[in-house]
Order: C-alpha cells, then sequence, then structure tokens
C-alpha cells in the first residue's frame, strides 16, 4: 500500500466506492489532498466510467469485492491503461481481486478484515480501511509521530465507557425525537457526515442532511426557518475550525436544540475520530428508533436493485471501422481516445498501424534485444527474480538458437537476477548492455560491469554540482558510474521535479553533449557515446540480420526512445510519437510484462531464426 501510495502521490486522485466504501474514498481523497498535496475526487462507480479522463490514478474500494458496480467499473477503467489502478478490498478470492489478476499492471491490496465478516453496514472493514489509509498516508508524507498520534487519538475512543464517548452520547441524546437531523462539518470532519448520511438512509434511520460550516450559510439554514420544530442540528466540531463552528452555532435560534460532538486530535486523527463518532451515533439513533443499523432487513426490490445489471459503456462509433487490437494501439499512439478523431485522422493512423505490422508480420530476427526493467521484470518488484513464465519463454527462444541481449540502465544487479534465472549453458549468448549500453558483456564474464572506475571527465564535473545541490540532498539518491549518473528520488517527488532540477544544473555547469532519459524509477544522465543502440551494433556486428527491440518507456526521453525509435521494435507501454515505429501492439488492458510475453508468444522459431506470425497482430 505504502508504493501503491507513493506512485498515487504524483497524480491527481479518482477514489472510487458504493455505499459504505463511498465513506472510505472520501477518507482517502482527503487525505491525498491533505497530506500529498495533490487534487483528488470522489466517484461512485457508475460516474468513474462515464468519462474516459486521463491523466488520473484510480483507486476503487470494496470490502467484499463482489458488487456488480466495483467490478464493471474496474474491468472499464483497466482497458483504459490509466498509470495507476489500485482496488482495496477484503478477499482474495473476490470478483474485484480476480479482475485485477488478469490486469497485471494493476496494484491489487487485499487486507482481510480480522474481526471477520461484517453485517449489513460493513462498520468493522470501513474503519479498518480508513486507518490502513490513514496509516500510509502519514508514514510516507509525515512521520511515525503522527501515526501513533492517530492510533492513540482513535484507541482511546473505541471504548463505550471512554469519557468522551459518554459525553458524545450524553449530548446527542436530545436529537432523536426530532425528525431531521442537520449536520454540519468542517473539512477535517467531512468523513463522519458523509457516513452519518449514509448510515441514516441505508438503515432508514431517519432525515439526514449534510453541509459544512459556511455551505451550510448559504441557504441551507431555511430548512430551519420553515421545518425548525421537527429538526435539530448535530455539528461535528475539530480543533481546526472551532471557532468557525462557535460563530455559526451562536446564531441558531434557541428553539433549535444542537449537539455538539467536539472531536480531538490534529487534522488526520480528527477525520478518523469524526467516523468512529459516527458509528458511535448510529448505534445510539438506533438504538432510541427501535432498529438495528446491522440488520435493518433487505426489501425484495431492494436485492433485485443491488443486483440489476451495471450498464456497458457504449464505445462511440467510430469513423473508420478498427479491431480491438487496433483500437488500443492506436489510442496509445496518439495519446488520446480513439473516439475524439475525425475519419481522416482515424484512417491516417490506421493505415500507419497496418504499414507498421506488414513490415514486422511474417518477419524473421536474428536476435531480440529487452530492455530490463518494465519488460522483463515488473518495475513494482523490479529486485526480484524474472516471472518463471518470463524465464520459460527466454529459455524456449533460446533453444530454439535465436539470440537474446539486454539494455539496461542498470549494473550488476542485473547480471546477477539473469545468472540466477537462466541456466548456466546460456549464458555465453545472452549479451547485457549495462548502464544504458555503456558496457557490454555476456553473462558468462561475471566480473562485469565495473564498479570501481570513477566518473569520465565528460561527467565528473556534473556529477560534483548534483552532490552540491540543496534540493537534490533532501529526496534524491546520486549513483556516479565510469560512463553514467543515475538520480533516484526518495519518497513521493514528482518525476518532473527531478528533471527540470538536473537540467537546471546540466545548463549551469556548462556540460556539453551528455544526454538525459527518464526509466520507470530513475533519471541517467550519460556520456554522448553510451547508448542502448550499441548493444544492437554488437549483435549486427556478431550475428548479422535484423533485430526486434522491446521496451516500455519509448516515448522521449524515456530511457528506451533512442533504441526503440531505431530498429523494428514494439514497446510494451509508451510509444514514441513517429507514426512509422515503436507501436505498442498488446492486447487492450495489458502492459509491461504481460505484453513482453504475449509478444514472445507470437515469436516462432524457425532455422534459428526468430519470426513473428504472419497475422499476429490482426
Amino acid at each position: 500500500m505504502a508504493a501503491a501510495v507513493r506512485l498515487a502521490a504524483t497524480l491527481p486522485l479518482q477514489a472510487i466506492g458504493s455505499g459504505g466504501s463511498l465513506t472510505a474514498a472520501h477518507a482517502l481523497s482527503y487525505l491525498h489532498q491533505h497530506l500529498a498535496g495533490r487534487l483528488a475526487t470522489v466517484s461512485t462507480p457508475l460516474e468513474a466510467v462515464s468519462e474516459p479522463l486521463g491523466g488520473l490514478s484510480h483507486w476503487l474500494i470494496s470490502a467484499g469485492g463482489r458488487n456488480v458496480d466495483i467490478i464493471a467499473a474496474a474491468k472499464t477503467l483497466l482497458l483504459r491503461e490509466p498509470r495507476q489502478v489500485t482496488a482495496i478490498c477484503g478477499r482474495l478470492d473476490s470478483p474485484l481481486a480476480e479482475v485485477c489478476r488478469t490486469h497485471a499492471y494493476s496494484d491489487l491490496l487485499v487486507f482481510p478484515p480480522p474481526a471477520g465478516k461484517d453485517g449489513f453496514l460493513a462498520t468493522n472493514s470501513l474503519l479498518g480501511f480508513v486507518a490502513l489509509l490513514t496509516r500510509a498516508y502519514t508514514l510516507e508524507f509525515a512521520d511515525g509521530e503522527l501515526w501513533d498520534h492517530c492510533a492513540d487519538v482513535v484507541d482511546g475512543l473505541l471504548s463505550s465507557k471512554a469519557a468522551t464517548v459518554s459525553a458524545w452520547q450524553e449530548e446527542t441524546a436530545g436529537l432523536w425525537s426530532r425528525d431531521t437531523t442537520l449536520v454540519i462539518h468542517g473539512p477535517t470532519t467531512k468523513v463522519g457526515a458523509i457516513d452519518l448520511e449514509s448510515k441514516f438512509t441505508e438503515a432508514a434511520l431517519g432525515n439526514l442532511q449534510i453541509a459544512d460550516y459556511r455551505n451550510f450559510a448559504h441557504g441551507r439554514h431555511h430548512w430551519l426557518a420553515k421545518r425548525g420544530d421537527t429538526s435539530g442540528i448535530l455539528a461535528i466540531v475539530s480543533d481546526d475550525d472551532r471557532d468557525l463552528a462557535d460563530r455559526t452555532l451562536e446564531l441558531i435560534p434557541d428553539n433549535i436544540p444542537i449537539a455538539r460532538i467536539d472531536v480531538p486530535g490534529r487534522p488526520a486523527a480528527a477525520m478518523l475520530s469524526s467516523l468512529v463518532a459516527a458509528l458511535r451515533i448510529t448505534q445510539w439513533v438506533g438504538v432510541a428508533r427501535g432498529i438495528d443499523p446491522g440488520r435493518p432487513g433487505v426489501p425484495d426490490f431492494g436485492r433485485r436493485l443491488y443486483n440489476l445489471p451495471f450498464p456497458r459503456p457504449r464505445r462511440k462509433a467510430t469513423p473508420v471501422k478498427l479491431s480491438a487490437r487496433e483500437h488500443a494501439a492506436i489510442s496509445r499512439k496518439a495519446g488520446k481516445p480513439v473516439s475524439s478523431m475525425n475519419s481522416e485522422e482515424l484512417q491516417s493512423w490506421k493505415t500507419a498501424c497496418a504499414a507498421f505490422r506488414a513490415n514486422l508480420e511474417g518477419k524473421d530476427f536474428s536476435a531480440v534485444c529487452f530492455d530490463y526493467d518494465g519488460t522483463l521484470v515488473d518495475t513494482r518488484h523490479r529486485f526480484q527474480l524474472p516471472t518463471d513464465r518470463v524465464k520459460e519463454a527466454m529459455v524456449r527462444l533460446l533453444d530454439a538458437g535465436g539470440r537474446i541481449a539486454i539494455a539496461t540502465g542498470r549494473g550488476v544487479s542485473v547480471g546477477r537476477d539473469l545468472r540466477d534465472t537462466l541456466p548456466e549453458r546460456y549464458w555465453s549468448g545472452v549479451l547485457v548492455g549495462y548502464y544504458n549500453g555503456a558496457e557490454l558483456a555476456t553473462l558468462a564474464e561475471t566480473s562485469a560491469p565495473d564498479r570501481t572506475a570513477a566518473c569520465c571527465t565528460e561527467l565528473a564535473p556534473l556529477a560534483f554540482a548534483l552532490r552540491q545541490h540543496p534540493e537534490l540532498v533532501q529526496w534524491a539518491k546520486q549513483t556516479d558510474r565510469p560512463f553514467q549518473i543515475t538520480l533516484e528520488t526518495e519518497g513521493a517527488v514528482p518525476e518532473g521535479r527531478l528533471w527540470d532540477v538536473a537540467h537546471q544544473i546540466i545548463g549551469g555547469t556548462g556540460a556539453r553533449g551528455v544526454k538525459v532519459t527518464r526509466s520507470s524509477h530513475s533519471i541517467d544522465i550519460v556520456a554522448a557515446s553510451v547508448s542502448k543502440l550499441n548493444v544492437v551494433e554488437r549483435l549486427r556486428r556478431e550475428i548479422g540480420g535484423s533485430i526486434l527491440a522491446i521496451g516500455d518507456r519509448g516515448r522521449w526521453p524515456g530511457n528506451d526512445h533512442e533504441l526503440l525509435d531505431s530498429v523494428d521494435s514494439l514497446s510494451v507501454d509508451e510509444t514514441s510519437v513517429d507514426p512509422a515505429r515503436c507501436w505498442n501492439l498488446a492486447s487492450g488492458g495489458q502492459r509491461g510484462v504481460e505484453a513482453t510475453l504475449e509478444y514472445l508468444g507470437l515469436l516462432v522459431p524457425q532455422d534459428r531464426q526468430l519470426r513473428l506470425k504472419s497475422g499476429a497482430f490482426s
């Protein structure tokens, strides 16, 4: 979860849930804005699929992972291939988890509730999920002390005999004789108000309206002027809005009963406390009105409504007929939905796609040159060995007499992991270009790459300047190699910020001829002679023939751009803007290692060559 939160913090976020999980979505939205400093929005599944919004991190929350709405939303979003789709649920065997497993690029976070199966209102899983999210965000963007504070505050509210809880119960007792409750709140305590509205409605506990303190002033108060005799006010007050709450409540007419719930703690703790207060209040009003909120009874028409099929998203008709693969490929290449294109533009892309496919399909390749991170291993698990499926696919090609090469921005760890993956009999035939092609060696050359030499004269002044920059000292890790400087962010720093700072320093030092590229996790600054194409040139000298390159960062300034935009190539993620090169032809909803495996499954060994099947991408 911490890793998923770290990636999400570089993007605006859409939090998606239904029913009680909508409360958790509001909590996630609050945490993302309050602690990560990024815009967040809350959507139901129906809203989430209504428009193909780009540039977002999408988080789906469902305790059971079984309802038709969240599953349909997951399927739709995953086919759109946004930068991040994360699902939080409580069951590993749920349909939601199964959908995510078929799209391996998604982040599936499963946390079975320790209290076991929930009741109608999913109380325990709701509080558990919100606590987990609060813990992840506070530890990532604040410090351990803030999470300890949150845990201490909430722990003091979990006993029904706690002094604060007893005070809440006494304060609210006078409200339940009134038909309507108006809940007013601040930004910190909105989650509690949202949950009360959900509980009151789902369990039919009574009429309830919610508004923040200032929105209440914009006409919402008129309800009290006309229906004050049957209404009461519940104010949820935190330290952040205490003064505004005091001044607001002072202006309420004397005949309107007011219950004031003071929630303790700093903002993140107050948010959690407001949720605990909502759960307590739900219990008390249920007792007062003779309704068990956990077992309110579900009518037959309610069950039928719950199981009503989710409407299928309508794919807008395109002026040019496309196959499903063409639809996905063109959308990736053009960087926008196919539905937004006119017939002339779409036909142009279709023609370019067909020409690219025609060049590759049925062609013989003497070798395949792979990027490593994001292509052969998932970037989220890049220090783990390639999976058994990847190993089997590579061995199949090697057994047929094909050659394999790796072009990676990393060093000794890649060689070590590949030797741990592939049997030793293949090592002498596997070429590795370490540090973006700065040093070439076979796997059998176990002393490579050289880790002892200092930065070359071309990079040494720049390496020194980077180490002196006060901002990079705070949140970047720098590794110097003979022909490469690698910068990695530590924490949730936008990749663009690292890029901007690096270029500013390069310009300031007057460094000439250096190249700067991005990978999925770092920025590499390399000497002018360094290129992943060095690996391809070495293969051509040794064995000749055509070389197929496969990588994930084909869009400039990605560290595979030069490789994938210069030879026969396939991308498993980002593509270049050149319509003649570097397409991603994987099935819709797949990227990364899964796309690599799909491509390798289409390569047929033949006479010590590797041929892409005719019609492979139809």
